[in-house]
């Protein structure tokens, strides 16, 4: 469909907003609005563009994530991947914000690692082939 011209948003549903909010804050997304609506949602955006709406309706008692801790493979999306521009940069400053590194990968020259935040969604930081033949 040649209409689509770029991803608007990433609802991410979860369980406190005064947590999440606090966690996103920390990768440098802003606090822009909410809740707001039936559901009810809050909205953060990162400098880049990156915006994400919290659904804040997550069951407080669900201890895992059920897209990726469990045997069962369900359908859905399992994790975003935002794009850096220098990955040792990245995971020197992600570390140092406490957060643990659940996994690290290199490809083909594409180099990336993942979190998860504090509902575990995953989030994948993914520097590109093109980009780290440029970095070391």
């Amino acid at each position: 469909m040649e209409q689509i011209t770029r991803i608007n948003h990433l609802g991410l549903r979860v369980k406190a907003l005064d947590v999440s909010r606090a966690f996103y804050e920390k990768l440098g997304f802003i606090f822009l609005a909410g809740p707001v609506g039936p559901e009810p949602v809050a909205i953060m955006e990162h400098p880049s563009g990156i915006n994400i709406n919290f659904i804040l309706n997550a069951d407080a008692k669900c201890a895992s994530n059920v897209l990726m801790d469990v045997p069962q493979k369900h359908t859905g999306y399992t994790h975003v991947a935002l794009e850096i521009s220098d990955y040792q940069s990245a995971i020197t400053f992600v570390k140092g914000l406490g957060i643990k590194i659940t996994g690290e990968v290199e490809y083909e020259g594409a180099r990336f690692f993942f979190i998860r935040d504090p509902d575990d969604n995953v989030i994948e930081f993914h520097q590109p082939a093109s980009k780290s033949s440029s970095k070391s």
